[in-house]
């Protein structure tokens, strides 16, 4: 399986976690309503910058994700907030907007939201 490149760091700037609990909500006709769980495993989301330290850094990271995940494919990634790596993929196989961080893109990132299953 494929992995996030070494040579694209994870900016814990603009990291933030969510999911979907997955919880099904009954309305009473008296009362308050009834949950139950309606499946086992949620889909979580990270949002991410992505930071490229040099121009063929990027250039590198988007031949990798055009030629070897083609976009949607799973790729393991190391979470830093937990430390367990996982398998990920890019949210509607989409990617942010390149923004650079110096002149000539010596150093730019890019914002991304991956998912996984928990």
């Amino acid at each position: 399986m494929a992995a996030l490149p070494a040579y694209v760091d994870v900016l814990l700037d603009g990291y933030s976690e969510e999911f979907d609990s997955g919880v099904i909500k009954s309305e009473m006709e008296r009362g308050l309503s009834k949950y139950r769980v309606g499946q086992s495993r949620v889909v979580m989301t990270v949002a991410v910058n992505l930071a490229f330290e040099s121009a063929d850094d990027g250039n590198s990271f988007d031949d990798w994700y055009f030629n070897q995940i083609k976009r949607i494919g799973w790729f393991d990634w190391l979470d830093p907030r937990t430390n367990a790596r996982r398998s990920v993929r890019f949210k509607d196989g989409a990617l942010g907007q390149l923004q650079p961080m110096s002149g000539g893109f010596g150093l730019s990132k890019r914002s991304a939201t991956l998912e996984y299953l928990r």
